[in-house]
C-alpha cells in the first residue's frame, strides 16, 4: 500500500525487494548488458570483498528500454580502498567518494562508494562512507534512480518503489520531498528534466514540494542551474513542455526573468517545438527579451554571449527578402548568425524565404567581408596610400560599394574607385604626410 505524507511524497509502507517482477506489465530482466570492462572493476572489487552494485541513470535507462555503453558502480569501498584496489585512477570527486577507474582504454568509469549525507546546505553535502546500499540509496534524488543492480549475482534492489513509478510514468522524491529539495535545490530542476526527457508526470505531493521550495533555486550557481537548462532543452520530448514546466513551479521567475512570451508565453514556447536542429543555446536567445542578459546571468562563453547579442540586435530588422543587396547588407551585418536569423523567421511563420535568399548569395559567391574583395591594404599601401586608419575607411568604403553591386569586385576597378573616394573627401592622411607616401596615381 502506497500512503503520502502531508508535505511531500514520502511511501510510508516498504517496498518489496522484487526479484523478479516489478509491476503488473513489466518485470526486472534476468540481466542486464553490463559492459566487460565495468563488470571487470565490479569482480575486482568483490574479490576483495567490497560489495558493489550498479546504480543510477544508466540502471534507470537500461529498463526502459534506452541503450547506455556505462554503468555507474556504488561499492562498500571507501575512496582510498579504490585507488589503492586500482592502478590507473583519477580522483574525478573524491570528497564525495567517487574515483574513476580507467580500463585499458583509457575509458573512465565512476565508482562511488556507499554514502549518506551528514550535513547539507542546498547547494553541497558532507557525505559519511562506511554505510549500507540501502543508505546509498535513501539519499538519492527520486526513485526512479534508486534502483540497484548487482552485477555479478544478478540482484534487484528497489527499496523506494522505483520500478513501480517507472511503469506508471511519475517523479516521485525518495522519502519527503520537502527534504530531498532542501538538500539540494538542483533536484526540483532535475525533477522537470526527467518528466519531460521520459513523458513522466510529477507526483502531486513532489510537485507541491517543489513549489514551496523553488526560491531556493536563487542560492544555486550559475553553472549548475545552466547545465539543467540546457540539458533539459536539449533532451526533452518536446522543449516547449520543458519551459512551461519552469514556468509553473516558479523557476523562470528566480533565473531566466527575460524569458516571456505571448499569450503568457505559452504560443512562444510551443514555437520551440518547431526548430529543426535542438541547439539548447540557440532556443534559450529564441525566447529571451534580452539574449546577451540571459546568456551573461548563466555565465555561458565569451562566444555564445556574443551569438546571443548580434541576434538580439538583428532579429526585429530582417532584409527583404526579394532584394538581394539588401540581403547581402544584412549578411554582412550579421555574420555568422544569418542562418539562425533564418530559422527564427521560418519558426516564426514567415517561411523559408529569408533562408532562400541567404543561399541564393552564397551560392553567387558575392563577397561579404573585406577579405573577400579583390583589393587588399598591401595593395592600397603599394598605389600609394598611406598607412594606418585610412587604409580600413577605403576598404569599408569599397566593400559598401562592392555590396550594391557585386560585379564591381575587380581589382583595377577597385583601384580607380579607392581615387575617386580620395579625391571626393581627401582627409591628411592620404598624402602620407611624414610617412611619405602619395595619392593614387
Amino acid at each position: 500500500m502506497l500512503e503520502e505524507d502531508s508535505v511531500g511524497g514520502e511511501r510510508t509502507a516498504p517496498c518489496p525487494l522484487l526479484p523478479g517482477v516489478w509491476g503488473s506489465r513489466m518485470a526486472f530482466p534476468p540481466a542486464l548488458p553490463i559492459p566487460d570492462e565495468v563488470l571487470r572493476i565490479a569482480r575486482k572489487l568483490e574479490g576483495e570483498g567490497f560489495e558493489t552494485w550498479c546504480v543510477g541513470g544508466a540502471v534507470r535507462d537500461t529498463l526502459l528500454g534506452q541503450e547506455n555503453k556505462d554503468f555507474d558502480l556504488a561499492t562498500a569501498a571507501r575512496p582510498e580502498d579504490v585507488r589503492k584496489i586500482f592502478r590507473r585512477t583519477i580522483p574525478v570527486g573524491i570528497e564525495h567518494g567517487t574515483v574513476a577507474v580507467l580500463d585499458k582504454n583509457n575509458q573512465p568509469h565512476e565508482v562511488t562508494a556507499f554514502r549518506r549525507d551528514v550535513k547539507t546546505d542546498g547547494r553541497h553535502a558532507v557525505v559519511e562512507f562506511g554505510v549500507a546500499l540501502d543508505d546509498d540509496l535513501a539519499r538519492r534524488d527520486f526513485t526512479i534512480n534508486a534502483i540497484a543492480y548487482h552485477p555479478l549475482r544478478h540482484e534487484w534492489r528497489d527499496p523506494f518503489c522505483g520500478a513501480k513509478d517507472l511503469e506508471d510514468g511519475l517523479i516521485r522524491a525518495v522519502g519527503t520531498a520537502w527534504h530531498r529539495f532542501r538538500e539540494d535545490y538542483l533536484r526540483i530542476l532535475r525533477a522537470l528534466r526527467f518528466a519531460t526527457r521520459f513523458g513522466f508526470e510529477i507526483e502531486p505531493a513532489t510537485w507541491k514540494a517543489a513549489k514551496a521550495c523553488v526560491a531556493g533555486l536563487q542560492h544555486l550557481s550559475a553553472e549548475r542551474v545552466r547545465g539543467e537548462w540546457m540539458r533539459g532543452i536539449e533532451g526533452a520530448v518536446k522543449p516547449s513542455e520543458f519551459v512551461a514546466l519552469w514556468e509553473k513551479v516558479g523557476a523562470l521567475g528566480v533565473w531566466l526573468e527575460e524569458v516571456r512570451g505571448e499569450g503568457g508565453g505559452r504560443r512562444t514556447f510551443l514555437r520551440l517545438d518547431g526548430f529543426r536542429v535542438r541547439d539548447p543555446v540557440l532556443l534559450t536567445i529564441y525566447l529571451s527579451a534580452d539574449p546577451a542578459t540571459t546568456m551573461t546571468r548563466l555565465k555561458c562563453s565569451k562566444r555564445e554571449i556574443e551569438r546571443a547579442r548580434l541576434i538580439g540586435g538583428h532579429r526585429a530588422s530582417p532584409p527583404d527578402p526579394s532584394s538581394a543587396a539588401a540581403v547581402r547588407r544584412w549578411m554582412a551585418e550579421v555574420g555568422d548568425v544569418a542562418d539562425d536569423l533564418c530559422e527564427f523567421a521560418r519558426v516564426d511563420g514567415k517561411g523559408d524565404s529569408l533562408a532562400e535568399s541567404v543561399n541564393a548569395v552564397r551560392d553567387s559567391g558575392a563577397p561579404l567581408t573585406v577579405g573577400e574583395l579583390s583589393i587588399t591594404g598591401s595593395d592600397l599601401i603599394r598605389a600609394g596610400v598611406a598607412e594606418g586608419p585610412l587604409i580600413g575607411e577605403v576598404l569599408n568604403r569599397l566593400l559598401d560599394d562592392v555590396l550594391e553591386n557585386p560585379g564591381l569586385n575587380v581589382k583595377e576597378g577597385l583601384l580607380q574607385r579607392a581615387q575617386l573616394f580620395l579625391k571626393e573627401s581627401p582627409p591628411p592622411s592620404s598624402l602620407g604626410g611624414q610617412g611619405g607616401g602619395r595619392t593614387l596615381p
